[in-house]
């Protein structure tokens, strides 16, 4: 059969992200597969963490909750039907929470029938093993809590290439909910009928080893049965989501998933005042008057051990700097080593303009009062603020110190003290209005923000912010004492010698039983700050984290717990899906490309199909569409997009080809 080569006709309106069609003269189009997943739930909590990892890679959705009874009912005309003159499927993928949801049975052979007729895979969240689903009767049926998984080679070869192997389900003390599951035997594979099935993760609890997670073939439909229960919060699902949707849609789908980690250090140059652990309080914040602590500060052996274990473990930190810092010990001392050791290595290092002198940039503040208030206008009794003037300083006058010294810096980025500028509740609720048009009058672009008041990017005048996730390894502390005996203030009763804010505020924190100084850092904090780390990091979400320059010095404490972020993403993850260590303007842009994108999808503006080997995205103009294809994906003559987890994937706007694989 001959076959044109020319550039088809008909796509002026559609970014086309796969190679048109080659088709014989006369042929007639084949179906078009809309690409959007079918979720069917029960709220269940497996099936339910599927749809977030949807949400979370940008993969367009429809949910229908088999709890409403106003819900639509799973027949041909909700499944299927004619776009001019040729058959469309609605859904690529098709989730349910286990092998058969539906009371009315017609609802299942509907659907069946459309898996057959077109193709369309098929994700069982979480069943108990039967004939039904391809698996003897189950083995082991329990707790799953602390046990190690492993992905097949089967598994990896496919939709877990991006996985070394290992699937650690999390133990009970880790406060995210248990895990039960079943393990159990394949039933033999029956050629002759098209009836196989394929372990993709299996497991050995005590005696008993068998398979968790499967493809069953049969009927001439494909799927995937999961023999465990999830959430989204758990570290053994947050491993495999993302090969899930790998598997259901082939490989190919709108959305753009990477694993982002990014730590900012701010306070570099600065001294940090330092908790006290016999006051329980901070001087020059809320200590009585006549408290007082040694301030903390980094040495040059801490520039160089930073440098050093950069170096070793493949991972920059962004060192959110502030001149006056070093400017005073100058003034003070004549010298300042730390200084010295900073320029000596500047180029080890990426900088982050900090201001100047990191001074508070919001409303005058009182500081008479404890908590501090703005200051108002006693005739108009309007809100005092920060000047323009003073805020552009703080920018400038940095940028010009980093010039004198020879250090590199992106002028387009801004952390303000404290993300002072920004309104902070309750006793700023606005911005500080001087804020935007300072900043961008001194050129900046991304703004820091902290993700633990708003965690949402948003414009500020011309500017954007980026949020970030902080760590709790507190800013006043240098070692694990110290860190213990402030996190036991915060999180303990009253009856316990805490402070009681975890009674006062249930809703947002959990009383604990005290840490003992010894060892309450190593077993307790580092555990539980690398798993809400790497939750953030396995949620496709660009926000870095950040510390301060006290964690570097003395006990060094925030490096444990890097080296436990590091160490458990490496022992699960492949080469081939490293962690994306980017500066903080690169993070902004894709907070910015993951708002736009999940907002077009959200209002319908965007349609997509995959027709005849050739994928067609008709988006609103300007929208940058997030594509992943299968490796092997073409973009004309080169590769497309660039690889990450065993995939090809890219942001494209405008009219492209892209020819995938046979069988995508």
């Amino acid at each position: 059969m001959k076959f044109s080569r020319r550039r088809c006709a008909g796509v002026l309106l559609a970014v086309v992200l796969a190679a048109c069609p080659l088709q014989a003269a006369g042929a007639a189009a084949g179906p078009r597969i809309d690409l959007r997943v079918l979720v069917v739930t029960n709220g269940a909590a497996s099936v339910e963490a599927v749809a977030e990892q949807l949400e979370t890679e940008g993969v367009p959705y429809t949910s229908v909750d088999l709890r409403d009874a106003n819900r639509p009912v799973i027949d041909d005309a909700f499944l299927s039907d004619t776009v001019d003159g040729v058959a469309r499927a609605k859904y690529q993928a098709v989730v349910l929470p286990n092998a058969s949801p539906f009371d009315n049975a017609a609802e299942m052979t509907a659907l069946a029938e459309y898996e057959k007729r077109f193709g369309i895979r098929q994700l069982d969240a979480y069943v108990y093993p039967s004939a039904a689903v391809g698996l003897q009767v189950p083995g082991y049926s329990g707790s799953m809590d602390g046990t190690t998984a492993q992905v097949t080679d089967a598994g990896r070869a496919d939709a877990f290439r991006y996985l070394r192997g290992p699937v650690r389900f999390d133990d009970n003390a880790a406060d995210v909910g248990e895990s039960y599951g079943f393990l159990a035997t394949p039933l033999p594979d029956d050629p002759a009928s098209g009836l196989s099935f394929q372990p993709f993760i299996t497991a050995t609890v005590g005696a008993t080893t068998g398979t968790l997670a499967g493809v069953y073939n049969h009927d001439g439909r494909s799927e995937m049965v999961l023999s465990f229960s999830a959430n989204s919060e758990q570290w053994h699902f947050r491993t495999i989501g993302h090969g899930l949707i790998t598997w259901l849609t082939k490989g190919v789908h709108l959305g753009y998933s990477r694993n982002y980690l990014g730590v900012h250090v701010d306070d570099v140059f600065m001294q940090d005042s330092r908790w006290s652990t016999e006051h329980n309080c901070t001087p020059e914040e809320d200590c009585p008057a006549g408290v007082t602590t040694p301030a903390i500060r980094m040495t040059p052996d801490d520039v160089a051990f930073a440098a050093q274990w950069q170096t070793q473990n493949g991972f920059a930190l962004d060192l959110a700097f502030n001149g006056a810092g070093s400017d005073e010990a100058f003034q003070e001392h004549g010298i300042d080593p730390l200084t010295d050791a900073f320029v000596g290595s500047r180029d080890k290092f990426r900088w982050v303009n900090h201001t100047y002198g990191h001074a508070f940039l919001g409303c005058v503040q009182d500081l008479r009062v404890r908590p501090w208030r703005c200051v108002k206008n006693p005739l108009t009794g309007q809100t005092l603020y920060v000047p323009q003037s003073d805020i552009k300083q703080e920018v400038t006058r940095n940028v010009d110190w980093a010039a004198l010294h020879g250090i590199s810096i992106d002028p387009d980025e801004v952390v303000t003290g404290e993300h002072s500028g920004l309104r902070i509740l309750p006793q700023q609720p606005d911005d500080n209005p001087n804020l935007a048009p300072a900043l961008a009058d001194a050129g900046v672009k991304w703004l820091a923000g902290d993700a633990s008041r708003e965690k949402a990017q948003r414009e500020v005048g011309a500017l954007r912010t980026v949020p970030r996730h902080p760590l709790s390894t507190y800013f006043n502390v240098a070692t694990q004492a110290e860190e213990v005996d402030e996190y036991n203030w915060i999180y303990t009763r009253r009856a316990d010698g805490g402070s009681g804010l975890c009674e006062d505020h249930p809703d947002t924190m959990t009383c604990i039983a005290p840490l003992d100084p010894a060892t309450g850092f190593a077993s307790h904090i580092v555990p539980t700050d690398a798993r809400i780390t790497l939750s953030h990091v396995l949620a496709n979400d660009p926000r870095p984290h950040y510390a301060h320059q006290s964690n570097l010095t003395e006990g060094r404490i925030l490096y444990p717990l890097l080296d436990r972020v590091l160490a458990e993403y490496r022992t699960a993850f492949a080469d081939g899906t490293p962690l994306m260590n980017l500066p903080m303007s690169a993070l902004g842009t894709e907070l910015r490309r993951q708002d736009a994108w999940r907002d077009a999808v959200k209002k319908g503006d965007v349609t997509a199909y995959l027709q005849d080997g050739t994928v067609h995205v008709k988006p609103p103009a300007g929208l940058d569409v997030p594509m992943t294809a299968p490796e092997g994906t073409f973009d004309g003559a080169q590769p497309f997009g660039q690889p990450y987890a065993g995939e090809r994937s890219d942001y494209r706007a405008g009219d492209v080809a892209l020819t995938p694989p046979p069988g995508a």
